[in-house]
């Protein structure tokens, strides 16, 4: 992994983690402005807001990523759920942002960062080990990428996540990421506000080697919930614009 600037675990514990987690989410003052959302295609996003440009997951184009351009965007800050290509290629992102990859509690440009630790496989994790979910306020949404999430959540986990604003979540199946009905039992267990597929199957997929499906199916799964449509990769948000009562879905378009 290209060397960063590494931002060191601040927990001590599961128990105290949650504990102090909960408090610190509780009480931080909500951050006025808006949130842009930018899909660069696979699970990767930028989001920007508060003056802090944050970059979730960037990929190494091969295999369901290869049609995708490479995010070698510039950020401020870099998580990722994975050390595995499609979501934690590091080595191309410009600058010299801060890096996090574990699980754990931080701070950053005062905003607070929650890495919660899932499966990322059906197995324990024995396959492709754990997945980092990632939760923080930016611009007053409450965000939670699910980043490669196998494993239904877990008691635990939910209270580690809370209820989010906005979620995140793969739908494409596969080996290491919730299928359709998968992700409609997360987004049921969360309860977000917006809804945000990720991880499914577009034309950036190399045939030969990608396993996962297009969006559609996530869609008649969720059928009844109202969907959004973007003609761009990108969303401007104000709080005030997410649903003021049940979930929407809000699809975005990858401009090839």
């Amino acid at each position: 992994m290209k060397r960063r600037q590494l931002m060191q675990y601040a927990g001590a514990g599961l128990l105290t983690t949650m504990a102090t987690t909960l408090v610190k989410f509780q009480s931080a003052v909500a951050q006025e402005g808006s949130l842009s959302v930018r899909w660069l295609g696979h699970t990767c996003f930028l989001f920007t807001g508060g003056r802090t440009r944050v970059l979730v997951n960037p990929f190494q184009a091969l295999g369901c990523t290869a049609g995708y351009r490479p995010p070698n965007v510039e950020a401020d800050l870099v998580l990722i759920s994975s050390q595995l290509l499609d979501e934690g290629a590091v080595a191309a992102v410009p600058g010299n942002p801060r890096l996090i990859y574990e699980p754990g509690v931080y701070e950053f440009n005062n905003i607070q960062f929650q890495g919660i630790a899932t499966d990322h496989d059906r197995v324990g994790g024995r396959r492709f080990g754990t997945n980092v979910a990632w939760r923080w306020t930016q611009a007053g949404i409450n965000i939670l990428h699910l980043g490669g999430a196998a494993a239904p959540i877990t008691i635990e986990q939910k209270i580690l996540m809370g209820t989010p604003d906005m979620v995140l979540v793969p739908v494409g199946g596969g080996a290491k990421a919730y299928n359709s009905q998968e992700a409609q039992a997360a987004v049921k267990m969360l309860n977000p506000k917006l809804v945000i597929p990720t991880h499914y199957r577009t034309q950036a997929a190399d045939e030969a080697s990608c396993d996962i499906v297009a969006l559609d199916e996530f869609l008649t799964v969720m059928d009844g919930m109202p969907v959004r449509r973007s003609n761009s990769d990108s969303v401007t948000l104000r709080a005030a614009d997410l649903p003021q009562n049940g979930s929407a879905i809000q699809v975005l378009s990858y401009q090839f």
